[in-house]
């Protein structure tokens, strides 16, 4: 009886959002009760990872944010290469509602952020932090009403996390890049050729991918270029068929195999080292400061009306449709589930303020907890 609940809840997709906020809820408590200086020490651990001279020395919670995203982003990129092959995102005609929606939730919310930071060069670097949707949270919240969702709505919400994915990834490495490694950016650029050499030839043995995208990663990671980036690089030469295997798809083995990993492992470890925010001394003064109104507004009020007006724009301007079951009511109501902007949005914010560890970091946090709360 115990092992059946255990195995149905697992199998819902709310699972995985239902399993974040416990692990936000739990960095709370530790992180505003005596429990805080033993988090703080727990994710202030040194590991090391030495190969002869070659080493790498990184805390728990770097560790966490650097490797273990890093598996989250190969798993976003195997879902990317899968929909663009053969998902939701094949057909180019049915992309421009999504689209226009996931363009003007990034837009939009960016421009909230800007107008109250736009005096403090610092807290400028957050200008992006309210520009991402968590797809976990909000296809969570969806599946909470079953079947009373159309199934179009659903296909929406997907394709527009996806494409808002896309975004932040392109935003990550644009812009939260440091200074360039010569040597890391030619060793990564000789795996990636490796890795291009290796799908147009057809191999599609998993471990020589994997081999060579630790390779990449570690490459990566001394570049300057965020590591995180390597997962989404190795995923798109992971090849869609085997030919030695017909009908067996690497991509879908991969994603598959790893989703139950990130989705109820890694992604609810990382938001209990990410969410812990001492609450002590927060009042709504402090919820007024700049960042955490720019990020609070940014995801609460510029999302919705982002996603929504550039969703309207595009079928007023006749370039599309809106589908069939779908009215403008449901529109707007999943636009206001993209205002949920957790995981993707703590790990920009960790890359904005990763040098202000202080009170721009903690104000980033408060910020993305309160407009996603709401």
């Amino acid at each position: 009886m115990v092992t059946q609940s255990v195995r149905n809840f697992l199998q819902k997709e709310s699972a995985s959002g239902i399993l974040l906020v416990i692990a936000a809820v739990l960095a709370l408590i530790c992180a505003n009760s005596p429990l805080a200086p033993y988090y703080d020490k727990l994710l202030y651990i040194t590991g090391e990872l030495r190969i002869e001279n070659f080493s790498v020395e990184k805390p728990v919670l770097l560790w966490i944010n650097d490797l273990w995203m890093a598996i989250f982003f190969f798993l976003v990129g195997l879902e990317l290469k899968r929909e663009l092959m053969e998902g939701e995102l094949s057909d180019r005609s049915q992309l421009v509602l999504p689209a226009a929606g996931a363009i003007g939730g990034m837009l939009v919310p960016a421009m909230f952020y800007v107008v109250f930071n736009k005096e403090d060069a610092v807290a400028m670097n957050g200008w992006a932090i309210p520009a991402a949707t968590d797809i976990a949270f909000a296809l969570g919240v969806l599946a909470l009403l079953g079947s009373r969702v159309p199934v179009s709505l659903k296909i929406f919400l997907t394709s527009l996390a996806i494409i808002d994915d896309i975004g932040a990834i392109l935003i990550i490495a644009i812009f939260y890049s440091g200074s360039l490694s010569q040597l890391s950016i030619a060793v990564s650029a000789a795996c990636i050729l490796i890795l291009f050499v290796m799908n147009r030839r057809g191999v599609a043995d998993l471990p020589s991918y994997l081999f060579v995208g630790m390779i990449l990663w570690l490459a990566v990671l001394k570049s300057g270029v965020h590591a995180t980036l390597a997962g989404v690089l190795l995923a798109f030469f992971i090849p869609m068929e085997d030919p030695r295997k017909p009908g067996f798809s690497p991509v879908k083995y991969m994603e598959h195999s790893l989703h139950p990993i990130v989705a109820f492992f890694i992604l609810p470890v990382f938001a209990f080292a990410n969410a812990g925010v001492s609450l002590e001394g927060v009042s709504l003064s402090t919820l007024a400061e700049p960042v955490p109104l720019g990020i609070a507004s940014g995801l609460f009020i510029g999302k919705q009306l982002g996603v929504f007006l550039c969703c309207w724009v595009v079928v007023a301007l006749g370039w599309t449709k809106l589908p069939e079951d779908i009215n403008w009511k449901m529109l707007y109501w999943a636009g206001i589930l993209c205002c949920i902007g957790f995981t993707m949005s703590l790990f920009i914010g960790g890359l904005a303020f990763e040098q202000n560890a202080g009170s721009d970091l903690m104000a980033d946090r408060l910020g993305i907890m309160v407009g996603s709360f709401l």
